[in-house]
């Protein structure tokens, strides 16, 4: 099987990543993931696995626990979703490494986009490799009444599964997709249980309240497997701690049993300190901004801290240097100045509010200019409220993709909310308009979805200038 030919094979299933009209209670079957997983030899059990569910920072979280565990000596399986620029960077083993100039300027990272973000990410061969073992049990099952329909990501999730299990690794670190209660990682009993800021996302799928969201995402949480939250609103934590104390889970939250505190911040570090469950940390410092990212290290720490009861210990150097190290990008990412160019995956309310006062609390600049594409059934007008009053004015743009929503479409929504509006048709187009827009100390803000994100790195990486 060729690489083109494995993605012919892949993109013949559903892929609820850029389809909609689907029911997720009838689309969504675990019986069917544990079919295929039989059928191979059941990999997923042959390695120690932290499994991550919630809203946001769910992947910021993963990449922090495997930095974390990594730096410790550890060989590491990274399951994400979905990817910047390739499929591949989805399923990664990462071993120790060291970098050798981790303090790059920031005019450097235009250069310096796209080289190590899909480090680790498995090889076209294995991809393919993997693929023709799994392409038997899929067609045993495929379309049985009582299993029904194989998707694009449960395919992706045995080949991660398999992939971690060729190459061994400790611990895999695993995102769920969308929820958790029927997610296809769902079938992994990991060592400890995360859960993210819950927030409105998905509303069509896992319901319309954060009671009935946090009821799928505390899907995840398995009895006897302690689980660590980040803090949430009193329903999301309502739903949390009953399912806990239903269980048998112990619960350990953010802001109440792992404590932090953010000394300053600046355009390439956040500075903090941690009171964790095992200990104090002082003189932290995380290459991802925001509080939001704190929060995500805090939450971190805690699913490491946990480790211990596996007589996993890991010392405070480790956790400095692999929080020091992490990389997660377009996540308010800084790829230019003069102006500022800042690059975020936000995607709803909560997510962009955080963005806007990340932004207002780090950069000094003149204007704002706002690159917005937003994919499908998002939450277009939350996102546009948050970031449309510190604009000057909005370039609406969209991803190659399926899921994006038409420039046209979201002006019907956000029409109004900004003094200023521009519509290009691809996300080249909004940069370069972007750049004419702007003076030396503006900044430009990208924006709304990672599609975007992934385009427009696509295009620094074949052009190093957009």
């Amino acid at each position: 099987m060729t690489y083109s030919g494995a993605f012919e094979y892949l993109d013949s299933f559903v892929n609820y990543e850029k389809v909609s009209d689907y029911s997720y209670n009838a689309s969504f079957n675990l019986k069917r993931m544990e079919c295929l997983l039989e059928a191979l030899g059941n990999p997923h059990l042959r390695f120690r696995s932290v499994h991550i569910a919630g809203t946001k920072g769910k992947g910021s979280c993963a990449a922090m626990i495997a930095s974390i565990l990594r730096e410790a000596g550890f060989r590491i399986g990274l399951y994400t979703s979905p990817h910047l620029v390739s499929p591949r960077e989805r399923i990664r083993v990462l071993d120790k490494f060291k970098i050798e100039n981790s303090k790059l300027k920031i005019g450097d990272s235009k250069l310096k986009i796209g080289e190590r973000e899909i480090e680790g990410a498995i090889p076209e061969e294995d991809l393919c490799e993997l693929l023709a073992k799994i392409k038997p049990a899929v067609k045993e099952i495929q379309g049985k009444p009582d299993l029904g329909e194989v998707s694009f990501f449960e395919i992706y999730t045995l080949l991660a599964f398999l992939y971690f299990a060729q190459n061994e690794v400790d611990f895999a670190i695993l995102e769920v997709g969308m929820g958790g209660r029927l997610d296809a990682t769902n079938v992994v009993k990991p060592l400890v249980s995360v859960i993210t800021p819950i927030s409105f996302d998905h509303t069509d799928k896992l319901g319309s309240t954060l009671e009935s969201i946090a009821k799928e995402k505390a899907g995840i949480i398995k009895e006897g497997v302690p689980c660590v939250s980040a803090p949430q609103e009193d329903a999301a934590y309502s739903v949390i701690r009953r399912t806990s104390r239903e269980r048998g889970v112990s619960l350990y939250e953010v802001g109440k049993d792992i404590l932090f505190e953010i000394v300053n911040e600046d355009q390439m570090w956040i500075h903090f300190y941690l009171c964790g469950l095992l200990g104090e940390y002082g003189n932290l410092k995380l290459p991802l901004l925001g509080r939001h990212q704190v929060i995500n290290a805090a939450a971190a720490l805690g699913a490491v801290e946990l480790l211990s009861n596996y007589e996993v210990l890991i010392s405070d150097s480790e956790v400095r240097r692999g929080l020091r190290d992490v990389a997660w990008p377009g996540r308010l990412q800084v790829i230019g100045e003069h102006p500022w160019i800042v690059l975020d995956g936000a995607q709803n309310r909560a997510s962009a509010r955080a963005l806007m006062e990340a932004i207002k609390g780090i950069f000094s600049y003149k204007d704002l200019v706002l690159v917005l594409g937003v994919s499908l059934n998002k939450d277009i007008r939350g996102v546009a409220e948050e970031l449309c009053p510190i604009s000057r004015e909005v370039i609406l743009t969209q991803a190659p993709s399926t899921r994006a929503a038409e420039p046209e479409a979201i002006l019907e929504v956000i029409g109004g909310l900004c003094p200023k509006i521009t519509l290009t048709n691809e996300v080249e187009e909004a940069m370069e308009l972007a750049r004419k827009k702007s003076s030396s100390d503006d900044l430009i803000l990208v924006t709304g979805s990672l599609y975007v994100i992934g385009e427009l790195i696509r295009l620094m990486k074949e052009k190093v200038h957009v």
